[in-house]
């Protein structure tokens, strides 16, 4: 049932994406000078001579194909393995092969400090050392190196660079977990969503609510949290509260009484193991003896 309702918010989180762009500094506000020419705006390129190089070799191969060469050919005349080959003809344009080290988007450890990061950079804190030494009580596990690149590239950039907003998985993550769990700087920006979304808070209160009523077994909280769910407009839930009301009785009855079937389930899980090492090659009576007589 926690699961069905981990799936069920990061759903209600999806939703609500937009949402999650209040943890970006808005940056459109202040004067930004135009890129230099040389540069294209929307490239999702970090080097522009890498991406000319392989926008060179996929119209190369490209117009091989269309003369009617194969790959095989493609590869000897070319001299490139047959990988590369494959790649460069099954991505449709060239801004499909961009990944790793040359793409704009990369995660890094860094990614949830740099909201941290841009507000102390907002305040007038310019320097990188000082700001490292502050992030690494918060839970910061990576290099000195990290943070100076991000400021030295803030400071030479000609475009704004802000943080990006964080995945609504991670989001879901906040929410499931115990606030006692979560980084100080964790509970900063799930606090910050949840001021700025009251579907997003309405769903931490139903999801926390549940928590209290799974580990204290009170089973006989159920109803009103069903009643509670339906009143806020948060389809994912709705879709989960339906599906747990078909089944009330038992579900109240697994919330509230000490026994589960947790040994039955095993037991079952036990015979179906046993079933796929005969490879579907033996028959009952065969399968009938290894359950009874196995250790």
């Amino acid at each position: 049932m926690w699961h069905n309702l981990g799936e069920a918010a990061e759903r209600a989180v999806a939703r609500h994406r937009q949402c999650l762009r209040v943890l970006v500094p808005d940056r459109e506000a202040k004067a930004e000078p135009p890129a230099p020419p040389e540069e294209k705006a929307d490239s999702p390129w970090r080097s522009e001579r890498f991406a000319n190089r392989v926008r060179a070799r996929h119209a190369t191969v490209h117009a091989l194909l269309e003369a009617g060469h194969s790959r095989r050919s493609i590869g000897r005349q070319l001299q490139m393995t047959h990988r590369t080959v494959k790649s460069l003809t099954d991505a449709a344009k060239p801004e499909d092969l961009f990944r790793g080290q040359w793409k704009h988007n990369r995660t890094s450890v860094l990614d949830e400090y740099k909201a941290y990061l841009d507000e102390r950079w907002d305040e007038g804190c310019t320097n990188a050392w000082k700001l490292w030494k502050e992030i690494v009580p918060l839970g910061y596990r990576g290099s000195y190196g990290r943070v100076s690149a991000y400021l030295r590239e803030k400071r030479t950039s000609p475009r704004p660079v802000a943080a990006q907003q964080p995945a609504p998985r991670v989001v879901t993550r906040w929410i499931l977990s115990r606030p006692e769990t979560l980084t100080e700087i964790e509970q900063l920006r799930l606090k910050t969503v949840l001021a700025n979304c009251p579907e997003l808070d309405a769903l931490t209160g139903h999801v926390r609510s549940f928590a209290r009523m799974l580990t204290e077994r009170q089973g006989e909280r159920l109803p009103q949290w069903l009643d509670a769910v339906r009143q806020d407009d948060l389809p994912s839930l709705h879709t989960l509260a339906a599906s747990i009301d078909r089944g009330r009785d038992a579900v109240i009855a697994g919330l509230t009484l000490p026994w589960n079937s947790g040994v039955i389930e095993g037991l079952v899980n036990r015979i179906k193991m046993l079933k796929r090492q005969m490879f579907g090659r033996a028959g009952f009576g065969l399968l009938r003896k290894r359950v009874l007589l196995a250790p």
